[in-house]
């Protein structure tokens, strides 16, 4: 069973709550820069479209993806393998079967789609401890020149609970073409998961959470049925084991190389043996003389 809800029309403004909030679409001159960046180094055209892998990620998992449908039609789709929140140091909150499932129980009123913006609200409800626990997914979809196509932009991420306290992650990170799928093995705030999740500055409790989505996969634009289209990969070329891979393989070069060069040597060695002659030195008349008076 889908969890599904009908979302605010094009042309009506989402709740009070969300239409107040700030940076959402994020900067979008920040995201060209890296987006600059993220093409250069593979020495294309900054108008050719991304190296990001695309893959379809087959249907491995248990359960179908959440959505969110307008006029009957979906326009959000979200799929995570894990879900899990951590308070401090409390005990980890396993939200993946309340999202998930046909025995999930989130609620996703409060959801919003339009033709460049939309947003994914997550409502939990009392979780443990927690008190009206809710998840916010917020996204933008742009056109940038330097690309020549729309990317949409995981903007930010938030965990509203016990109703009035708020924790805000940056995701700016969390990027694609907005034809394609956005999928990530670690969607998450902690370090060894490279930190895409990242809390916001100032006075905001985000330092105080800790929020990982495990084979996160999502598409809230130019969505056409009720399947994720290919999906751009977070993982780049150059990934550590990548770049291990290539570190080795060059000093494996140099020691064969500096190989090659001693044999080569040894075998020059080889040929003067081979080809020097004997030195005769004349020996003179003193020195013959002196064998014949002696003798």
């Amino acid at each position: 069973m889908q969890c599904t809800s009908y979302a605010y029309s094009s042309d009506e403004p989402p709740s009070q709550d969300i239409s107040q909030e700030n940076g959402v679409g994020g900067d979008s001159s920040a995201f060209e820069v890296r987006l600059r960046r993220a093409q250069q180094p593979y020495g294309r055209h900054p108008h050719a479209p991304s190296r990001r892998r695309l893959l379809q990620i087959p249907g491995a998992m248990p359960y179908s993806p959440l959505s969110v449908a307008h006029n009957g039609k979906t326009c959000i789709l979200f799929r995570a393998r894990k879900l899990a929140i951590r308070y401090r140091n409390h005990s980890l909150v396993d939200l993946t079967d309340r999202t998930f499932g046909p025995d999930a129980t989130v609620d996703t009123k409060g959801s919003f789609c339009s033709k460049d913006k939309a947003i994914l609200n997550l409502r939990y409800g009392d979780v443990e401890d927690l008190r009206g626990l809710s998840i916010r997914l917020q996204m933008s979809n742009t056109f940038y020149e330097s690309a020549g196509q729309n990317w949409f932009t995981l903007d930010n991420v938030y965990i509203h609970y016990n109703w009035t306290y708020e924790a805000m992650f940056n995701a700016t990170d969390v990027y694609a073409p907005s034809i394609n799928s956005y999928h990530c093995q670690h969607v998450s705030s902690l370090q060894k998961y490279d930190t895409l999740l990242v809390p916001s500055a100032g006075m905001d409790h985000a330092a105080n959470w800790h929020i990982t989505f495990t084979d996160f996969q999502i598409q809230a634009f130019n969505l056409h049925s009720s399947k994720f289209a290919s999906a751009s990969d977070c993982a780049t070329f150059f990934t550590p084991a990548i770049l291990m891979g290539l570190i080795t393989s060059l000093i494996l070069l140099l020691v064969l190389a500096y190989a090659l060069h001693m044999v080569v040597h040894l075998k020059h060695i080889d040929r003067y043996e081979e080809h020097k002659t004997t030195v005769y030195f004349p020996r003179s008349t003193e020195a013959e003389c002196t064998e014949k008076n002696s003798s």
